[in-house]
């Protein structure tokens, strides 16, 4: 099938009418993948137990020219109403979302779930989600984010600062997290167990408001991979909208590929690096920089390759990722 091409699969949905007094959050998902055969089934599975007490509106499977049959899996008949989105081309995960977010242009829609392939919604995690996102000027809701093995995945953030990047170059992020407000990234499980307003959550899930992302804007493409949905969060804060963490919502997540991918890795803090620098001062900027360089450098003394390639590609720009495979 051609590129761009799109194919709808519905169900016959039965819906609750004991409910039909009360209007329902209306809501509609975007899944951007690659290869993502493996994980994806599971994810879209879920969601039909996540989605009780909301108006599931459609499943947008925004597909990045994938080869080991991730198309195949989102074109099955699924007891939720799945659309394939084939994008034509990998131009990053934010474009993908871009390409969904204009399929539903004209959806009569309060909110959007942009969902990883890796993650699975536990029963009911949408309605919460929708509750939390009803108070003014909350734009973001992040759920509470678990292990395969069901153990917290830290998700949350503060702010970036030159202060708290030093922090964790010299203490280690997980380290740093637990030490009040020192660290960027919150590891203190306390931290996790009540709702509360954040700079910014892991992309893995987030439910952004229609009105948010009418404002806004579109996610910027030009991160191709990693700190697309800091950059949207943040400049949603900026706007006034607050990204908010509700507990309650509770979602398996997979990943931890950038983690022990040097390729990933080294974009993931290439894209950190340039985040800050399009948000702040000259001097702020070298400062952060240096602080992030520090921290790579030693963990790449340390043997771990992950910080050697983020430390060759933070100091010659020209080994930097400028395009994805597919």
């Amino acid at each position: 099938m051609p590129p761009n091409e799109i194919r709808r699969n519905r169900p016959v949905v039965q819906r609750d009418i004991s409910s039909v007094s009360e209007p329902r959050f209306r809501v509609a998902i975007i899944i951007v993948t690659y290869n993502s055969a493996t994980v994806l089934a599971g994810c879209l599975a879920s969601l039909r137990a996540a989605a009780q007490g909301t108006d599931l509106v459609e499943v947008i499977v925004a597909d990045n020219m994938s080869s080991d049959g991730t198309e195949k899996i989102a074109s099955r008949e699924w007891d939720v109403p799945v659309t394939l989105l084939r994008t034509g081309h990998n131009g990053g995960y934010a474009a993908a979302v871009n390409a969904a977010l204009d399929e539903l242009r004209t959806a009569e829609i309060d909110g959007v779930f942009v969902l990883n392939p890796d993650a699975r919604p536990r029963a009911g995690a949408l309605e919460i989600l929708a509750r939390a996102l009803e108070y003014p000027r909350r734009g973001i809701v992040y759920p509470r984010l678990l292990n395969e093995d069901g153990t917290l995945q830290p998700s949350i953030r503060r702010d970036p600062t030159v202060l708290r990047a030093l922090a964790e170059s010299i203490a280690g992020g997980h380290r740093a997290g637990r030490w009040g407000t020192l660290g960027e990234l919150i590891t203190d499980p306390m931290q996790y167990e009540y709702a509360r307003p954040v700079a910014w959550g892991t992309g893995a899930a987030m439910l952004i408001s229609t009105d948010t992302l009418r404002e806004i804007g579109p996610w910027d493409e030009s991160f191709l991979l990693y700190g697309e949905e800091t950059e949207f969060s943040l400049r949603a804060k900026d706007f006034g909208w607050q990204p908010w963490y509700e507990p309650s919502a509770v979602v398996e997540h997979i990943g931890g590929e950038s983690g022990t991918n040097p390729v990933l890795w080294a974009l993931l803090t290439v894209n950190r690096v340039e985040l800050f620098r399009r948000r702040s001062g000259w001097l702020a900027s070298a400062a952060y920089f240096a602080a992030v360089v520090l921290g790579e450098l030693l963990r790449s003394l340390g043997g771990r390759r992950t910080a050697r390639a983020a430390l060759v590609a933070l100091v010659r720009p020209s080994r930097r990722l400028t395009a994805l495979p597919g």
